[in-house]
């Protein structure tokens, strides 16, 4: 086993080896069957990314979150070991919860350092004893050591924040030290009574000129806030928002998703997901429309709510504007407000033809 966990932190392993630690799970616990999920940061999902005993084929467009498996959520929140009897409360497919119908399901947690990695849920093996607490404890172990092995990659991404954080308190300082200071300085000169020489308008245009130069330089450089790269297309992550997201009528109404370019899907899908997620956070909308166009060297994304942000006066929030300075590295702009009484905007144009 100690085997199998050293590879868990190197990189998104395949799904043979998820699926060897679901066979070791079988094997140490008399399970007939397990499937291992586990959230993808890539995909921005949680996958069924290993099996045992059954075709992981059957899960591989499944959307599901803590809140449609209820004992799932039940064994992270407690930390241990759960058991139910069949699916009736699972919101799968109907083809999916078939397969679970009067199944004695074991549900281990993946948890470590506060984080939710995933589950697996396993059948125990017809005729097998209930489990006793040698066995709970052995399967929570495994739980256990899994999560832990995944939380440890996650240690660099935390690196690159911190990286992040210090390259915007480095800009902010460069800006206040540089380009405020400069127009400090003209200010007062243009503040005199008396008026100025010729000499002194020749010095104060150059200290503006500076001044922009300054700050143009420093708005080129990354400010803090990226995208994290991903393995799916727009079009993967339009689905995933809609399954996430069923209360709301999702449409791409104009376009197609071959138009996001690949430099900018990374972009373009960070942006989808804030603009979905205030539209179901800070309004009461019930559909939003999708708008996509790569043309004559421009790439728009529109996305388009019939509710106005009713939480935050009509200001949008920390995370499009984060957005904005992202959509800046790509020397785009970032547009968001009403676009007509009760409707919401999110609008984003990027330069294509560099």
């Amino acid at each position: 086993m100690s085997d199998l966990l050293s590879g868990v932190g190197e990189g998104s392993p395949p799904d043979a080896f998820f699926s060897r630690l679901c066979e070791a799970i079988c094997r140490l616990t008399s399970m007939r069957r397990a499937v291992l999920f586990r959230y993808d940061s890539a995909r921005r999902r949680v996958r069924a990314v290993g099996a045992h005993g059954i075709d992981l084929e059957l899960f591989a467009d499944l959307f599901v979150t803590v809140d449609s498996v209820p004992v799932a959520r039940q064994a992270l929140l407690e930390d241990r070991i759960q058991e139910t009897l069949g699916a009736s409360d699972f919101h799968v497919p109907p083809s999916v919860r078939e397969l679970l119908e009067g199944v004695r399901i074991i549900c281990t947690p993946m948890a470590a350092a506060g984080r939710y990695v995933g589950v697996v849920l396993s059948e125990r093996e017809a005729g097998a004893p209930e489990m006793d607490d040698d066995e709970r404890h052995l399967l929570w172990t495994l739980g256990k050591a899994i999560a832990m092995a995944s939380v440890a990659r996650e240690v660099t991404a935390y690196d690159e924040q911190s990286r992040q954080l210090q390259q915007r308190i480095d800009l902010a300082r460069e800006i206040h030290e540089g380009v405020v200071q400069r127009l400090f300085g003209i200010s007062l000169a243009l503040s005199r009574e008396a008026p100025l020489d010729a000499h002194s308008q020749r010095r104060c245009a150059t200290e503006v000129q500076t001044a922009l130069a300054d700050l143009r330089t420093a708005l080129t450089r990354p400010l803090g806030h990226s995208a994290r790269p991903t393995t799916v297309s727009f079009a993967e992550e339009l689905e995933r928002v809609r399954a996430v997201h069923p209360e709301l009528e999702i449409t791409l109404q104009q376009g197609a998703t071959e138009d996001v370019p690949s430099n900018l899907e990374a972009l373009a899908q960070s942006i989808l997901v804030e603009a979905v997620r205030n539209a179901r956070k800070h309004s009461k909308s019930t559909v939003v429309r999708v708008r996509l166009r790569n043309d004559a060297g421009t790439f728009v994304l529109e996305v388009h709510n019939d509710g106005a942000h009713v939480h935050n006066g009509g200001r949008g929030g920390v995370g499009l504007r984060l957005a904005t300075l992202e959509a800046l590295q790509y020397d785009g702009v970032l547009e968001y407000g009403e676009s007509e009484p009760g409707a919401w905007q999110v609008r984003l144009v990027v330069p294509t033809n560099q």
